[in-house]
């Protein structure tokens, strides 16, 4: 990863600054975007400011609402079919994580007709442009607007999986902090920790530079300080925005060193379950951390260092230890369970445990790798 050349989103950010994407497709002479976000956003007003600055540069558009969380195959050919029969020249992630990804699913059939999803599951099978993708993440935790990959669910296999290339970078990210003041408190708490999560773990990981690390040291900190804020006083608009700028930051750190084990078990969750994907990251990081052991004691002890005065009187276990320990009282403090709610069902472990294992293996540059056993572990403590 270090060789491969990843394009940085350009940003538009602050408040209402998704009334600029008109501008951006007149800009570059788009005249017919497909808008894909869900029937929610799409009816909850979140979408006004965006849509009159389409009105105001004269731009037709379409709305493809019918997005669902954990995006299938099925609903990314559809969103295709739409984009197609509507001769759309141009792609608006309005949503989550889940637009997003869908979004880029569909780019990625414009750019390659003659391959299917499952086709290019896996790295670098994109290798064409996209057509313009402009992302406006209305959660906080995604990093998904940042980052080279797009996650998608095989309903009939119950298989979660990336795709993974730099031309599925969108080429702009809107971090409008007005899109997220009214998010419940349960997906400002959820999404919050998945990057969080994105953040650890690029950084933990074997393939993180100088600049990764950078990244991913400036989301935590923005992280640790700003979302019980976002949690219990969700009208900070200034705790709000530092919230989408660490879900940014955590994914360009996590684009490039890539993640680990607790997002491979979270898309068995997610694929066999349909477990919110925050939510399950949310969950496992802190056991995920702990089996690492001393592997990854020493920089977390760098984080710890990073939101704590450094105190020199702890050793290096100690403070990887306190980290973990502050991972788990966020959790606590924002009413996120420490256990999965008893759907785990015990005969689906094994082939979880192998999927698992093989999306991180070769391409997840963890700390140690697991063995059986150590995923079993894990799976039998959260269910």
């Amino acid at each position: 990863m270090k060789f491969v050349n990843i394009p940085v989103p350009k940003t538009i950010e602050g408040m209402n600054s998704s009334s600029k994407v008109g501008e951006i497709l007149i800009k570059h002479s788009f005249k017919k975007p497909l808008i894909v976000t869900d029937s929610y956003l799409h009816g909850s007003g979140l979408m006004n400011s965006l849509l009159s600055s389409l009105n105001e540069n004269s731009i037709e558009y379409v709305v493809f609402d019918g997005v669902v969380p954990n995006p299938t195959i099925d609903k990314i050919e559809e969103t295709l079919e739409i984009y197609l029969k509507n001769k759309c020249d141009s792609l608006i992630a309005f949503g989550g994580g889940s637009p997003i990804d869908t979004a880029k699913g569909v780019g990625a059939r414009v750019a390659r007709p003659n391959k299917s999803i499952p086709q290019m599951k896996g790295n670098l099978k994109v290798r064409k442009e996209l057509p313009l993708l402009i992302a406006v993440p209305t959660t906080a935790g995604t990093g998904s607007e940042a980052t080279l990959a797009a996650v998608v669910s095989n309903h009939l296999t119950h298989e979660k999986y990336p795709i993974n290339d730099p031309k599925l970078v969108p080429s702009y990210a809107i971090l409008d902090p007005l899109l997220i003041k009214d998010l419940p408190g349960k997906i400002t708490s959820t999404t919050g920790m998945d990057a969080l999560t994105h953040a650890v773990e690029a950084y933990i990981g074997k393939s993180n530079t100088k600049f990764t690390k950078q990244m991913a040291v400036k989301a935590v900190k923005l992280i640790f300080s700003n979302i019980q804020e976002t949690y219990n006083n969700p009208h900070n608009m200034d705790a709000r925005n530092n919230m989408l700028k660490a879900s940014y930051y955590a994914g360009v750190a996590f684009t490039r060193a890539y993640v680990g084990y607790v997002h491979s078990i979270a898309h068995t969750l997610g694929g066999f379950y349909n477990v919110p994907h925050g939510l399950a990251n949310a969950i496992i990081l802190p056991y995920v951390l702990k089996q690492f052991g001393k592997s990854a004691h020493k920089k977390l002890s760098e984080l710890y260092d990073v939101i704590s005065e450094n105190e020199i009187s702890l050793s290096v276990e100690e403070k990887a230890n306190k980290f973990i320990q502050m991972i788990e009282d966020l959790n606590k403090s924002m009413n996120i369970p420490n256990r999965i709610d008893g759907i785990i069902k015990e005969e689906d472990i094994p082939l979880m445990i192998k999927r698992a294992d093989k999306e991180a293996n070769p391409l997840y540059p963890v700390p140690r790798l697991f063995s059986y056993k150590d995923f079993e572990f894990i799976y039998n403590l959260i269910k």
